[in-house]
């Protein structure tokens, strides 16, 4: 398996934009498909979006479509999220995980990091 670890999460106010990291540990991060869920106060944990072994295919959670940007770097073992004109709703801790399957289901997802906390202040 592989070990994740997120950071760049903080505070920013509605309209500014972060950069999420998820650094992979091991030498087979390019095998897996990766993607990025959030968890708000009192909700369920949900998809936000994923991104192909390659990289050429991504798929995003139609709230955050045109303002985040799903990446990743295999030479780096990096996965990244760009979050432009953030909302106050996009508050919740953010996770990357990986996977076999290019599906937004997360229990088909074995691999999951800490989270890292995103809070956007109106």
């Amino acid at each position: 398996q592989v070990q994740l670890v997120e950071s760049g999460g903080g505070l920013v106010q509605a309209g500014g934009s972060l950069r999420l990291s998820c650094a992979a540990s091991g030498r087979t991060f390019s095998s897996y498909v990766m993607g990025w869920f959030r968890q708000a106060p009192g909700k369920e944990r949900e998809f936000v979006a994923i991104i192909s072994r390659s990289g050429l295919t991504t798929l995003y959670k139609d709230s955050v479509k045109g303002r985040f940007t799903i990446s990743r770097d295999n030479a780096k073992n990096t996965l990244y999220l760009q979050m432009n004109t953030l909302k106050p709703e996009d508050t919740a801790v953010y996770t990357c995980a990986a996977g076999p399957l290019f599906i937004s289901t997360q229990d088909k997802y074995p691999c999951w990091g800490q989270g890292t906390q995103v809070t956007v202040s109106s």
